[in-house]
């Protein structure tokens, strides 16, 4: 295994800097403890970027606390965040621009979690290879209880220092994983753990866990894995009891000293449907999970209030991100027909919107004579969700003139069903 010395250099270079600000700027992300956002350290960045490259070239540099934030887990709870300062996400970006392609091209073929190239949709693809054609249809599907907070810190600089020999740059990813959080005014001490929100926690993330990765293809297991989302697919319910006892044994170790939930973890059938990523996995098709479905009409709904002050053009500029976002991700779905279901719900919802704030009948009336219909027309209740789905306020609003006129996204438009290579 090839050995790497002398990296340090290669964060000393304000150009190095400069390209990791301009990673940290795409991404965006809220102020640290300091306060200081993006904006505010890019007012004055020859000047910021000078004073990070003194301090590390001086061994003076020290990062400051994360920012503990928490937001809501879907399945109820609460997961924590961790947001450094501006200036060491850009000390963390361009120590993983340096560290990443030196452990990358390594890890385990089927690992896709925060890879350049792999995503969701290869993961999904790659489990689907396995239990449609290669017959795995038995499947461990395993959850890491709290992964990121409970990584070790000494296993995580030993499998650092399989390949980095450079005592330097080891110093300063220690001097990340013990910066402390912190929780209102009150500093606590990391012992353990690399804090989701970090720039380099998802390369310390695969870095850890393609321990796990190597061990199971060792031993001829077949594995996908998402960062902390893993799936054994075994062709025997004998042998994936069998993967879940050695992957169980071998994670809550002393090898990685992680903790498998037992209340998620368990072993599935591709006949009952293989949740993973936000999909179900069958033997003939691919679906979206009934909660990946629930949370986005509760944010269409959130967006379609009748009574949220906004019109019609601006809720649509609102409502198109999700839409498109949701259609772009569960594309690799077979949901054509469930699409078309969520659509044609959608435009009721902002044909209720209109007819709301229409408020009276002759507005309504109005509208389908400017569109060439001939009276006399109905007089409606026009606050009534029943009246949203009505023939006449189909005429006034129809499909095109949401798509077309208003620029409504139609996510029956998009293809569904569709086949990623496998990586």
């Amino acid at each position: 295994m090839r050995k790497y010395y002398s990296l340090y250099g290669r964060l000393l270079s304000k150009r190095n800097l400069y390209e990791g600000f301009k990673q940290v700027k795409r991404s965006r992300g809220a102020a640290g403890i300091d306060g200081q956002s993006l904006a505010a350290f890019e007012e004055n960045l020859s000047k910021e970027l000078d004073d990070l490259l003194l301090e590390l070239k001086e061994k003076r540099y020290q990062p400051q606390p994360v920012k503990r934030v928490t937001i809501p887990k879907e399945g109820g709870g609460e997961r924590a965040l961790g947001i450094p300062t501006v200036r060491d996400r850009i000390v963390q970006q361009t120590l993983r621009n340096i560290l990443e392609p030196i452990f990358d091209p390594d890890f385990h073929p089927s690992s896709y979690g925060y890879r350049a190239g792999r995503g969701c949709h290869h993961a999904i693809s790659k489990a689907s290879l396995f239990i449609r054609r290669y017959s795995r249809q038995w499947v461990v599907d395993m959850d890491l209880s709290k992964c990121f907070d409970t990584l070790d810190h000494d296993i995580i600089i030993s499998q650092f220092r399989k390949k980095v020999a450079d005592g330097s740059l080891l110093g300063l990813l220690r001097l990340f994983l013990e910066s402390g959080v912190m929780v209102g005014m009150t500093k606590e001490a990391t012992s353990i753990g690399s804090p989701q929100g970090g720039v380099i926690s998802p390369l310390i993330a695969n870095v850890y866990l393609d321990k796990f990765d190597q061990f199971m293809k060792e031993r001829g297991h077949r594995i996908v894995r998402y960062a902390d989302d893993i799936l054994i697919l075994c062709t025997s319910k004998a042998a994936a009891g069998n993967a879940l006892r050695v992957a169980s044994n071998y994670l809550e170790g002393d090898a990685l000293k992680l903790t498998v939930n037992k209340t998620k973890t368990h072993i599935a059938h591709s006949s009952e449907g293989v949740k993973f990523l936000g999909v179900e996995i069958f033997e003939e098709y691919t679906r979206i999970q009934d909660k990946k479905v629930k949370t986005f009409k509760a944010k269409v709904k959130q967006i379609t209030r009748r009574n949220n002050g906004n019109n019609l053009a601006r809720i649509i500029s609102e409502l198109n991100p999700v839409l498109r976002g949701f259609v772009n991700y569960f594309r690799v779905a077979n949901c054509a027909l469930m699409l078309r279901g969520l659509m044609g719900w959608t435009r009721r919802r902002l044909r209720a919107v209109q007819l709301k704030q229409w408020k009276k009948p002759a507005k309504l009336h109005r509208r389908l004579k400017q569109l060439g219909y001939k009276p006399p027309f109905k007089l409606i209740r026009m606050s009534s969700w029943r009246n949203a789905c009505s023939p006449l306020a189909s005429y006034a609003m129809p499909n095109d003139w949401l798509h077309k006129e208003m620029k409504l996204v139609n996510m029956e438009e998009t293809k569904t069903g569709i086949s990623v290579a496998v990586i």
